[in-house]
């Protein structure tokens, strides 16, 4: 399980002209099982994206989001253990 911590590092305005491209982006990574849940951060400084696969998986995906290819955002990739999943959220411990 993996946390990708989306940090903006433009102007707003900058990062919303690019919001139809990541959120499609979001999207084909939800399709293809590794994008689990995703919401911006409050106040909106950036993004965070909970995801599963292998760590070269995961990573290419964090670095082929539009926000990072066209320099909008920094991104940071941490691995994590669950030790404990809420009710309905077990099959993350998985």
């Amino acid at each position: 399980m993996f946390v990708i911590d989306l940090e903006y590092v433009v102007p707003l305005e900058q990062v919303d002209a690019l919001l139809d491209a990541h959120k499609a982006h979001l999207k084909a990574g939800h399709a293809s099982g590794h994008f689990l849940l995703w919401g911006r951060k409050q106040p909106r400084t950036g993004g965070v994206i909970l995801a599963s696969g292998d760590r070269a998986e995961v990573e290419s995906l964090a670095n082929l989001d539009p926000f990072v290819t066209e320099g909008a955002a920094r991104v940071t990739v941490t691995e994590i253990a669950p030790a404990f999943a809420a009710e309905g959220l077990e099959s993350l411990l998985a």
